[in-house]
């Protein structure tokens, strides 16, 4: 109703050309439809295949400066024939131009375009543009007015599902469809920024694949949302996610991320509550930074979007901060969602070789996390701290700044428990403290592929994996910690005072 309310009103106020940018054609298309009725003129449509129909019967029009019906498809449908025709037809209409974009570079065009709006007292045309996207030329733009086709919001996204599982229930009236509450809610939060006919098709899909709404569901509308949105190669959509199961230790975080879950899912905004808005995981390389922001998201039933600094930076002026910006919107649009910026150190320097590049790419996304209200929690990981600038990580940037240090003794021996599990090699067969206990000072990832060399070990030998194996395995490597005491042991003391650990 709204939408209806304000193109009415922009038609009433004169405007002679209003462009409709979005991927619901039919949708602009009825509205249009429905504003002529409202104001009594006549309504056509332009398409490159058509030529200039009958807006509601799809007949092609008479000829608009001559009484005869145009059967030359090339004539009819030749944008300058057209705007020809509409500039010197004398009955007042609304003219709706499909997918004009490929013709506004040609001077021919632009200028009947302008000729048309500025003749608008005398022949009371109005020009409705009606395309994916159209780039308004400086020449048009003061007679030109945006109208935007509203997403659906998350009560009309509601509406939808229920509309379609009683559609459901009528064609299967012998069967039960599983759908419960948290699974409904959890499928309207990863539906928003997506158009009705969008919305509609993964409702759709996600209802008769299976006869059920579920988690299975849930992750598949996450993939087909991103692939719908487009990829623009900065922003990716990590398909695979975690567990906090999948982690050994990191209690504080867990802790620390669970008590902020319902405030960043629920969609209803407590006037007290501030969005979680991210952290900054800092540590030793190879101690579950990666895999922790993988578990936000695994755990919080959202998207994970994974930006990339390094293919951020382009050699031409401007492009950079234009490629973050795109890859920003992008996320927003995707929200709820977790944003992984993978050693963003490595991203954002604070030093002047790249002809400012980086400070502006920096206060394009400082301006975006100050401004931005949309679900989108940042999971930041770094190595070198002390790369970053100080406006990224004071506190209000984001939330939280975790240690994440190497395993004590007890994590080692849920480590190896996780990663024998993950391999199908029962636990209860290898003495597990035992290799906790001499494997001071490795991280997570170097306990890992221990167990994946003497996998490749016992295969090889056509032997079942052992302690003793793994133990040969481990004695053949030199720890992180060994190779680089001097510089962990500084990261470890710097951090002691300045952040919250997350074991």
């Amino acid at each position: 109703m709204y939408e209806l309310n304000d193109l009415l009103l922009l038609l009433n106020s004169s405007q002679p050309v209003i462009n409709i940018q979005t991927h619901e054609e039919q949708r602009a298309v009825d509205l249009v439809k429905r504003c002529s009725l409202k104001l009594n003129k006549r309504i056509l449509q332009w398409s490159v295949t058509k030529g200039i129909v009958d807006a509601n019967t799809g007949a092609p029009a008479l000829s608009l400066s001559k009484k005869h019906v145009t059967t030359n498809i090339e004539t009819a449908s030749d944008p300058k024939n057209s705007l020809i025709e509409i500039a010197n037809c004398k009955e007042p209409g609304i003219y709706i131009l499909l997918d004009f974009h490929p013709y506004m570079d040609d001077p021919f065009v632009i200028r009947s375009i302008k000729e048309i709006a500025q003749d608008y007292t005398i022949n009371g045309h109005h020009i409705v543009f009606v395309s994916h996207e159209l780039e308004i030329p400086s020449e048009l733009s003061r007679f030109t007015a945006q109208f935007a086709i509203s997403l659906p919001d998350k009560d009309e996204l509601r509406r939808l599902i229920i509309s379609e599982l009683k559609v459901w229930k009528l064609k299967n009236t012998d069967e039960k469809l599983q759908a419960d509450k948290k699974s409904i809610e959890l499928l309207i939060n990863n539906l928003t920024g997506l158009t009705v006919s969008e919305a509609k098709r993964l409702i759709r899909n996600a209802i008769y694949d299976d006869d059920a709404i579920s988690h299975v569901d849930i992750e598949q509308v996450q993939k087909a949302k991103y692939e719908l949105l487009g990829q623009n190669g900065v922003l990716s959509f990590e398909y695979e996610t975690a567990t906090f199961g999948q982690i050994g230790g990191l209690k504080n975080l867990k802790q620390w991320l669970e008590i902020r879950q319902a405030a960043f899912s629920s969609s209803k905004k407590q006037s007290n509550l501030d969005k979680p808005k991210g952290i900054l995981l800092v540590g030793i390389q190879g101690s579950g930074k990666s895999l922790a922001a993988k578990a936000v998201a695994g755990v919080w039933h959202v998207p994970l979007l994974r930006l990339d600094f390094g293919v951020l930076y382009n050699k031409f002026f401007g492009e950079t901060e234009k490629n973050i910006r795109h890859a920003l919107e992008l996320a927003e649009v995707m929200a709820p969602c977790v944003l992984w910026i993978d050693e963003i150190e490595k991203g954002i320097s604070t030093g002047d070789y790249d002809s400012g590049t980086s400070q502006r790419l920096l206060a394009t996304f400082l301006t975006w996390m100050a401004e931005n209200e949309k679900p989108v929690f940042i999971v930041a990981t770094a190595n070198d701290i002390q790369a970053l600038p100080p406006e990224l990580i004071r506190k209000g940037r984001l939330d939280e700044i975790f240690f994440v240090d190497l395993p004590d003794e007890a994590t080692r021996a849920e480590i190896f428990s996780i990663h024998l599990k993950k391999r199908e090699v029962d636990p209860a067969n290898i003495d597990v403290n035992s290799l906790a206990t001499m494997t001071e000072g490795f991280s997570g990832a170097e306990i890992e592929q221990a167990i994946v060399s003497a996998l490749y070990h016992a295969f090889a030998e056509k032997q079942e994996l052992s302690l003793g194996i793994i133990v040969d395995e481990l004695n053949k490597t030199q720890p992180l910690s060994v190779v680089m005491r001097e510089q962990i042991a500084q990261l470890q003391d710097w951090a002691k005072d300045r952040t919250v650990s997350a074991n």
